[in-house]
């Protein structure tokens, strides 16, 4: 059985303005079984929270930090939590 987590990365890079949340939310739709969320914030970078099984959200952090993104990314700081709930499937705001 599957545990479940809590993903929060932060991606640093040129990643807004490029499609970079709409393509985050379809590869975690893709991957499957994760909730959160992808958004903009003010200093450029875009935040991402997901939750669901381990194996999802380190595929989801895999694609955040490998060469398949749109835009570029410089680089992902990630934070590992327990999941809080409360997200109705995978949202862009």
């Amino acid at each position: 059985m599957s545990e479940d987590v809590r993903l929060v990365a932060w991606v640093r890079g040129r990643v807004q303005g490029v499609g970079f949340r709409w393509f985050t939310r379809a590869k975690a739709l893709e991957i499957g079984g994760l909730s959160g969320f992808a958004l903009n914030l003010g200093d450029g970078r875009v935040q991402v929270v997901a939750e669901g099984a381990r194996e999802g959200c380190e595929g989801l952090l895999e694609w955040l930090q490998g060469d398949d993104t749109p835009g570029r990314v410089d680089g992902v700081t990630e934070i590992w939590d327990t999941p809080r709930g409360g997200y109705e499937g995978f949202a862009i705001r």
